[in-house]
């Protein structure tokens, strides 16, 4: 009888597969610097990137309760992208603040997965990757909320002809600049938050790659027993 019972129970909640996180990833990446100077390429941008939050969400539910959080934190995240069609209703710190705390939980939630994972494997290989886009992503929009804040935040040393913001692409390419460590220069941090943002994501850049390597080599190196 006690067996039937086990039989009828629901099935555990499962999460989705990392590897559909890593390929909206893969395509906000391609497209961004290409669609945003076309026409309609805003509304291409936040369909992209309403993908990336939306596989990030699934991607991180392995249970009820994360998905419960997940999916709460994600619908201001990806109903404020309405500010596109209408910036009187929804102004751009709403889904920025909304972003921010979503692609956190997320982050973190990666990062578990990943440091207690038994062995490697493609999903913890996905995952890691991932994790390591999706920081580039955090600061991506907090340097964009900074910057709607503070509008003399970064200064541009390019001779364009026009008028430079850190809204979307710009500051989507300083953030992965930066948390690559690799820094040309183009565009610097003036005020005192940019500047602590920009130091702390250098060195949550260095640091995320050394631990990573360092975890990912022990799962690997790490004897399987005979019963696995």
């Amino acid at each position: 009888m006690r067996e039937s019972v086990k039989s009828l129970r629901i099935p555990r909640f499962r999460r989705f597969s990392t590897v559909e996180l890593l390929v909206a990833l893969a395509l906000l990446f391609f497209f961004f610097p290409f669609v945003e100077e076309v026409k309609g390429g805003d509304v291409i941008v936040s369909i992209l990137l309403s993908l990336v939050l939306l596989s990030a969400v699934l991607a991180v539910a392995d249970r009820k309760g994360v998905f419960f959080i997940a999916l709460v934190l994600a619908i201001p995240a990806i109903a404020g992208r309405i500010n596109h069609f209408r910036p009187d209703l929804v102004p751009p710190p709403v889904f920025l603040v909304a972003g921010l705390a979503l692609i956190a939980f997320v982050v973190a939630n990666l990062l578990r997965f990943v440091l207690r994972a038994p062995s490697v494997n493609t999903e913890v290989l996905c995952a890691s990757i991932s994790a390591y886009l999706m920081l580039g992503l955090l600061w991506t929009v907090a340097y964009w909320l900074v910057a709607q804040v503070t509008p003399n935040a970064f200064a541009f040393n390019t001779a364009t002809g026009t008028k430079e913001t850190m809204a979307g692409f710009n500051s989507f390419y300083f953030s992965f600049i930066t948390l690559s460590t690799v820094g040309y220069g183009d565009i610097t941090p003036v005020s005192r938050i940019a500047r602590w943002l920009a130091a702390t994501e250098a060195m949550t850049g260095l640091l995320y790659v050394t631990v990573l390597i360092a975890r990912l080599v022990s799962l690997y190196s790490t004897p399987k027993s005979a019963d696995s």
